[in-house]
This record gives C-alpha cells, sequence and structure tokens, in this order.
C-alpha cells in the first residue's frame, strides 16, 4: 500500500460523511494518485467496520467488474468486490426513496444465497455452485459518493464498489433448476425496454464470480460464511432513474421483479 494508515482512516471518514449527507467527495485518485488497488480495499474496510460499530449488520457482498467490456474500460483483469448492510435489502413491489442515495443506476443481476461456508484458494465453479442453496433474481441500485467524472478502479472500489441496494425478486430456486448462464434479463423503465441481456455476460457462467470472491477472499485470510448473500455481477448497462421511475425486470423462468422509485 502506498497511502498512511491516517490518510486511509481519513478517506473513510470523508465516505461515512457523504454516505449520511447524500454528497459526492472530490476523486481520490486525483488528491492521491499514487493510491493503490490495495489502498482501496483497505479503505472500504475501515468504512465497513465502522458501520458495522454504528450497527449495520452485513448479509453478504457485491461482486463489479465482472464483464470484459467493463474491465478493458477501467483498466483491470479482474472484477472487484463490495459489502452489503440488512438496510439495504428491499423486495420485489417495494418503493425505494431516491434521497437515500446520491445518484441511482439500476443493473440487472443474480443473486446467490450460500447454504455452507466456501473458501479458496482453489475454489472451481462447481465448488461454488455446490455451496449454494439459492438462486433469487435481483437488481442492484449504484450509488456513488465520489464525483463521477475520471473516477478510477481505485475510487470505484473505495466507495465500497459503487453498491447502494438490492431488489431480490420473490422466487427462489435451486441452481440446478435453471441454465444459469442463459437466464435473461429484460429491464424496462416507465413500460419501455431499456436494456437486455443473458447472465453468460457475467464471466460466462454468473456462478464464475461466486468462485473468485471465495478465492480473493482467502487472500486475506477470510471465507464467505453460510447465509451470506453474493450479488454476482450485472449482465445489462447501468440505467439512470429518478423520482417517479417504475422499474420492472423480467428474468424468464425466475420471474418478474418491480419497484417504483419515490
Amino acid at each position: 500500500m502506498s497511502l498512511a494508515p491516517e490518510v486511509i482512516a481519513q478517506l473513510a471518514e470523508e465516505l461515512a460523511e457523504a454516505d449520511r449527507t447524500r454528497t459526492l467527495i472530490p476523486r481520490i485518485t486525483a488528491r492521491h494518485p499514487d493510491a493503490t488497488v490495495e489502498d482501496s480495499y483497505a479503505i472500504q474496510g475501515v468504512w465497513r467496520d465502522r458501520m458495522i460499530a454504528e450497527g449495520r449488520r452485513l448479509v453478504g457482498r457485491k461482486i463489479g467488474l465482472t464483464s470484459k467490456a467493463m474491465q478493458q474500460a477501467t483498466g483491470i483483469t479482474e472484477p472487484d468486490y463490495g459489502v452489503m448492510f440488512d438496510d439495504t435489502v428491499y423486495g420485489s413491489g417495494d418503493e425505494i426513496p431516491v434521497e437515500r442515495f446520491s445518484n441511482v443506476r439500476i443493473e440487472v443481476e443474480l443473486a446467490f444465497v450460500l447454504g455452507r461456508p466456501l473458501e479458496g484458494p482453489d475454489c472451481t465453479l462447481e465448488d461454488a455452485l455446490a455451496a449454494i442453496e439459492s438462486v433469487v433474481p435481483a437488481l442492484e441500485v449504484l450509488n456513488s459518493h465520489i464525483e463521477l467524472e475520471g473516477r478510477t478502479i481505485v475510487d470505484t472500489i473505495s466507495d465500497n464498489a459503487a453498491y447502494g441496494a438490492m431488489v431480490l425478486g420473490p422466487r427462489r430456486v435451486a441452481p440446478g433448476e435453471v441454465d444459469l448462464p442463459w437466464v435473461p434479463g429484460v429491464l424496462s423503465r416507465n413500460g419501455e425496454i431499456e436494456e437486455t441481456g443473458v447472465a453468460a455476460g457475467v464471466l460466462g457462467h454468473p456462478v464464475r464470480g461466486v468462485a473468485w470472491l471465495a478465492n480473493k477472499f482467502h487472500q486475506h485470510g477470510a471465507r464467505l460464511e453460510a447465509g451470506e448473500i453474493v450479488l454476482a455481477g450485472s449482465f445489462t448497462r447501468p440505467m439512470w432513474v429518478q423520482a417517479g421511475d417504475s422499474v420492472e425486470c423480467d428474468f424468464g423462468p425466475l420471474g418478474v421483479i418491480a419497484c417504483r422509485f419515490v
């Protein structure tokens, strides 16, 4: 790491304050151009521990940058990850207040609920599939606390991988009940189709990211625990939404998610 511990702590505090006030802070990389990916995960970790100390409960992890296009755009060769807390989980049909976020974009994803712990260093796709108890269609609400223009991967990871919230569908199935790479997503805003995709867009198989995360965690002496939700990465482009927008996504055999931003 290139940043001193006190700088990491200060940046984590800035992000916590931006979350409370729904504001944006200047890019970390503009102020600290030598900051590394390791620094960004350290900032995220200090922020995460502070949130837990304040009473928030960790319910899972999100994986981002799982498509080749996004990796090429950010100049990295692997995904990133963030944490998800209990107060960020919504269900289909819910109204979501936009005032909770600095900015709001939607992505189409699959969520996986682990039935048993999963750890590296040699976790495979098959290992991850065996550990998954259920598959849930999901929407991710992206939210940024760092100015958007010019952001790098270091800024995004520091900002908890731009995670804001998730909306989970009502239907849960075992991973063997559907052909996961070919689960579709048809995303509509106010009745008009905006984005479409299939889950194979996530690393060729949406569960491959779960195995990657287990191996990544092993490097930090950690593992994924039973009951955790893993949001596996988007297979559509982000869609901007604002107050008054109704959002719906048809996941074919996994059903439909609907929500409204207010």
